[in-house]
Protein backbone atom coordinates (compact mmCIF):
# COMPACT_ATOMS: atom_id res chain seq x y z
CA UNK A 1 0.00 0.00 0.00
CA UNK A 2 1.30 3.47 -1.25
CA UNK A 3 1.47 5.72 1.43
CA UNK A 4 -0.83 9.12 1.11
CA UNK A 5 -0.37 12.72 1.98
CA UNK A 6 -3.30 15.32 2.27
CA UNK A 7 -2.70 18.62 3.13
CA UNK A 8 -5.63 21.12 4.33
CA UNK A 9 -6.65 24.62 5.73
CA UNK A 10 -7.42 24.28 8.78
CA UNK A 11 -7.66 26.55 12.10
CA UNK A 12 -4.72 26.55 14.54
CA UNK A 13 -6.81 25.53 17.26
CA UNK A 14 -8.46 22.27 15.77
CA UNK A 15 -7.47 19.53 18.26
CA UNK A 16 -4.78 18.01 15.14
CA UNK A 17 -3.40 21.46 14.76
CA UNK A 18 -3.05 22.57 18.27
CA UNK A 19 -1.01 19.37 18.73
CA UNK A 20 0.96 19.66 16.19
CA UNK A 21 1.84 22.89 17.41
CA UNK A 22 2.63 21.90 21.03
CA UNK A 23 4.80 19.34 19.58
CA UNK A 24 6.26 22.22 17.11
CA UNK A 25 6.93 23.92 20.05
CA UNK A 26 8.36 20.95 22.32
CA UNK A 27 10.87 20.40 19.57
CA UNK A 28 11.94 24.00 18.77
CA UNK A 29 12.06 24.68 22.39
CA UNK A 30 14.26 21.79 23.60
CA UNK A 31 16.71 21.81 20.96
CA UNK A 32 17.19 25.28 22.22
CA UNK A 33 17.56 24.91 25.99
CA UNK A 34 19.24 21.48 25.24
CA UNK A 35 16.58 20.05 27.47
CA UNK A 36 12.98 18.71 27.20
CA UNK A 37 10.40 21.69 27.41
CA UNK A 38 8.25 21.62 30.55
CA UNK A 39 3.96 21.38 29.63
CA UNK A 40 4.65 24.85 31.51
CA UNK A 41 6.87 26.14 29.20
CA UNK A 42 5.32 24.93 25.94
CA UNK A 43 1.55 26.66 26.94
CA UNK A 44 3.62 29.63 27.86
CA UNK A 45 5.41 29.64 24.61
CA UNK A 46 1.97 29.24 22.56
CA UNK A 47 0.41 32.04 24.55
CA UNK A 48 -0.23 35.17 22.33
CA UNK A 49 2.34 33.91 19.98
CA UNK A 50 -0.07 35.56 17.04
CA UNK A 51 -1.02 32.67 15.42
CA UNK A 52 -4.44 33.78 15.45
CA UNK A 53 -3.35 36.00 12.35
CA UNK A 54 -2.72 32.88 10.14
CA UNK A 55 -6.09 32.75 8.69
CA UNK A 56 -7.34 34.81 5.58
CA UNK A 57 -6.89 37.62 4.57
CA UNK A 58 -3.43 37.91 7.10
CA UNK A 59 -2.19 34.30 6.63
CA UNK A 60 -3.18 30.75 6.03
CA UNK A 61 -2.64 27.84 8.22
CA UNK A 62 -2.16 23.94 6.46
CA UNK A 63 -2.68 20.81 8.78
CA UNK A 64 -0.68 17.71 6.71
CA UNK A 65 -1.65 13.85 7.29
CA UNK A 66 -0.04 11.19 6.34
CA UNK A 67 -2.33 8.13 5.70
CA UNK A 68 -5.27 10.29 8.00
CA UNK A 69 -2.38 10.91 10.77
CA UNK A 70 -1.48 13.87 11.95
CA UNK A 71 1.71 14.45 10.99
CA UNK A 72 2.84 18.46 9.88
CA UNK A 73 1.70 21.53 10.04
CA UNK A 74 3.06 25.10 8.84
CA UNK A 75 1.83 28.64 8.09
CA UNK A 76 1.96 32.05 6.34
CA UNK A 77 1.71 35.45 7.56
CA UNK A 78 1.49 38.31 5.10
CA UNK A 79 4.12 40.50 6.03
CA UNK A 80 3.02 43.68 3.54
CA UNK A 81 0.96 43.69 0.28
CA UNK A 82 3.74 41.52 -1.60
CA UNK A 83 5.71 39.67 1.31
CA UNK A 84 4.26 36.37 3.58
CA UNK A 85 6.42 34.89 5.81
CA UNK A 86 6.65 31.26 6.38
CA UNK A 87 6.48 30.20 9.77
CA UNK A 88 5.76 27.22 12.42
CA UNK A 89 7.00 24.45 9.58
CA UNK A 90 6.86 21.09 11.57
CA UNK A 91 6.72 17.57 10.51
CA UNK A 92 6.85 15.12 13.71
CA UNK A 93 9.66 12.96 13.95
CA UNK A 94 8.04 9.64 12.95
CA UNK A 95 6.48 10.99 9.70
CA UNK A 96 10.09 12.15 8.46
CA UNK A 97 11.67 11.57 5.18
CA UNK A 98 8.38 10.06 3.90
CA UNK A 99 7.99 13.73 1.45
CA UNK A 100 5.65 15.72 3.41
CA UNK A 101 7.93 18.20 4.06
CA UNK A 102 8.16 19.50 0.45
CA UNK A 103 4.76 19.37 0.03
CA UNK A 104 3.93 21.02 3.16
CA UNK A 105 6.03 23.95 1.61
CA UNK A 106 4.54 23.47 -1.57
CA UNK A 107 0.56 23.79 -0.40
CA UNK A 108 2.27 26.72 1.89
CA UNK A 109 3.70 28.88 -1.28
CA UNK A 110 0.51 28.19 -2.80
CA UNK A 111 -1.56 29.66 0.13
CA UNK A 112 0.52 32.73 -0.31
CA UNK A 113 0.35 33.46 -3.68
CA UNK A 114 -3.22 32.86 -3.49
CA UNK A 115 -3.47 35.80 -0.49
CA UNK A 116 -1.35 38.17 -2.56
CA UNK A 117 2.22 37.51 -2.12
CA UNK A 118 4.91 37.52 -4.81
CA UNK A 119 7.92 36.49 -2.53
CA UNK A 120 8.42 33.98 0.29
CA UNK A 121 10.60 35.05 3.57
CA UNK A 122 11.40 32.89 6.70
CA UNK A 123 13.57 32.96 9.73
CA UNK A 124 15.31 30.28 12.06
CA UNK A 125 18.17 29.41 14.03
CA UNK A 126 21.78 28.08 13.24
CA UNK A 127 21.13 24.77 15.10
CA UNK A 128 17.57 23.53 13.36
CA UNK A 129 19.83 22.35 10.52
CA UNK A 130 17.06 19.85 9.15
CA UNK A 131 15.06 23.14 8.56
CA UNK A 132 17.81 24.98 6.32
CA UNK A 133 18.45 22.05 4.44
CA UNK A 134 15.11 22.03 3.46
CA UNK A 135 15.02 25.36 2.65
CA UNK A 136 17.80 25.41 0.87
CA UNK A 137 16.56 22.33 -1.30
CA UNK A 138 13.69 24.26 -2.04
CA UNK A 139 14.95 26.92 -4.07
CA UNK A 140 15.46 29.36 -0.47
CA UNK A 141 18.82 31.29 -0.30
CA UNK A 142 19.91 33.08 2.44
CA UNK A 143 18.91 37.26 2.51
CA UNK A 144 19.66 39.89 5.33
CA UNK A 145 17.38 40.54 7.83
CA UNK A 146 13.92 41.86 7.55
CA UNK A 147 13.41 41.46 11.04
CA UNK A 148 14.86 40.39 14.64
CA UNK A 149 14.29 38.43 17.75
CA UNK A 150 16.05 36.71 20.33
CA UNK A 151 15.54 32.86 18.26
CA UNK A 152 16.91 34.36 14.51
CA UNK A 153 20.09 33.68 13.62
CA UNK A 154 19.95 33.21 9.49
CA UNK A 155 17.20 34.82 7.45
CA UNK A 156 16.05 32.99 3.92
CA UNK A 157 13.91 34.29 0.85
CA UNK A 158 12.26 33.17 -2.30
CA UNK A 159 10.94 34.17 -5.35
CA UNK A 160 7.03 33.09 -5.34
CA UNK A 161 5.92 32.98 -9.40
CA UNK A 162 2.35 32.98 -10.57
CA UNK A 163 2.90 30.68 -13.15
CA UNK A 164 5.14 28.34 -10.27
CA UNK A 165 4.22 24.65 -11.49
CA UNK A 166 3.08 22.76 -8.03
CA UNK A 167 4.63 19.10 -7.36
Amino acid sequence: MTSRWTLDFERHDTPDASALRRDYYDEVAGRYWRRPATAAEIDEGLADDGVDLLTPPTGQFVVGRLDGAPAACGGILMLDAERAELTRVFVRPAFRGTGGAALLLDALESAARGLGARRMVLNTRLDLVEARALYTRSGYREIPAYCEGPYMDIWYGKELHADALRG
